[in-house]
């Protein structure tokens, strides 16, 4: 019998499904349904049209910052300067629609929309481009220079409004070509919430972006090993630079949006936010320490995180209960995250085990 090409099965291997696997690296699409189950049980209001759209408008803003984090993440790095980005865009937008005064001339001039939604979005990438420079070029650990620009972006959003949200100038002047937030960020096209459009925009752009791209690519290249990666000729710097740019760019975005929503310049607004992105991307499936996530796993976190916190709120569960619970679904994603990691470890093992007995089970080719 010519065996050439041909490959023994050992004895008594079969093909086994490793279900702790499974569960694990489904676990954002499990812990969706799950959550919608129960919470369709304790409150009959849930699953009504208009409860959907309203708590999928507040996914949709969790997920847009979820996205930006995913990048950083898949870089191994972190970004704790969104929540806070979040305040300042919107600040900087409500100052805009309020006016700016131009010194020595007693002039006061009010920007079209546009104008302040690409300044807004300016600001954003800044923020995002100031964490890049010092994390690449100054070598200071992600966590510690976000941190600080957590507090520096915060601190300026507070002395820009003295503390006081920015309510009444949001609605703009119509005669001055400026018609606010309201008509263009807050409206609903096809019944759809403006923000919701939003994420599906970034959600397409994004997965296209890590999928298609040789950006995504060295995306994941750096966060399995970021010395190789830049061995083999990847523009580390200026990739993971980029990489805080778009995170900032995500995080202006919510800052409009939210602006828009509330209608309010908050300075305070996005306070813990990156808390609910990161809980949103590890839930997703993304590993802490980089190399491993998907876009669509991201979104489906989002809309698991935003989900739970809205259904505490149906069921009238106390804020106090509701901080804790957030806390403890962020512990148990890393710590699924640490599982998903050993589980993924030992079914290398196992097939690299049964790779080599069935390499010396193989019979020699007939001659």
């Amino acid at each position: 019998m010519n065996t050439r090409g041909s490959t023994a099965v050992p004895l008594g291997f079969t093909r086994r499904i490793d279900w702790g696997v499974v569960l694990v690296e489904g676990r954002a699409l499990i812990g969706l349904l799950l959550i919608m189950a129960i919470f369709t049980i304790l409150s009959p209001n849930f699953l009504q049209p208009e409860s959907l759209i309203l708590m999928t408008r507040h996914v949709a803003m969790n997920a847009l910052l979820a996205l930006g984090m995913l990048l950083v993440v898949l870089n191994g790095g972190i970004d704790l300067s969104v929540g806070s980005t979040v305040g300042l865009t919107g600040v900087v937008a409500g100052l805009m629609l309020r006016g700016v005064s131009i010194p020595g001339t007693g002039i006061t001039a009010y920007a079209p929309i546009w104008v302040i939604v690409i300044v807004a979005m300016a600001v954003g990438a800044l923020i995002g481009w100031v964490n890049g420079v010092v994390i690449t070029r100054w070598r200071v650990a992600p966590f510690i220079a976000t941190l600080g620009m957590l507090n520096v972006a915060r601190g300026i959003a507070l002395l820009g409004t003295n503390g006081v949200p920015i309510t009444d100038e949001l609605k703009g002047n119509p005669n001055l070509g400026n018609t606010g937030f309201i008509p263009l960020l807050a409206g609903a096209p096809l019944g759809i919430p403006m923000p919701v459009w939003v994420m599906v925009v970034f959600a397409i752009i994004f997965s296209l972006l890590v999928n298609r791209t040789p950006f995504g690519r060295w995306l994941y290249a750096m966060g399995g090993n970021a010395r190789a990666a830049g061995l083999s000729g990847v523009p580390t710097r200026r990739t993971e630079t980029w990489i805080y740019v778009i995170s900032g760019l995500c995080a202006a975005a919510v800052g409009l949006l939210l602006t828009a929503d509330l209608p309010a310049a908050t300075p305070r607004a996005g306070d813990s936010y990156e808390l609910n992105a990161i809980a949103a991307v590890v839930i997703g499936g993304a590993s802490l320490a980089g190399g491993r996530g998907t876009v669509r796993g991201t979104v489906i976190g989002a809309f698991l995180v935003g989900f739970l916190v809205d259904g505490l709120v149906l069921i009238g569960l106390s804020v106090f209960w509701q901080q804790i619970i957030k806390g403890a679904v962020i512990i148990l994603a890393v710590a699924l995250d640490q599982l998903q990691q050993s589980l993924q470890a030992r079914s290398a093992m196992k097939r690299a085990a049964q790779a080599s007995l069935a390499g010396r089970e193989t019979p020699a080719p007939a001659k």
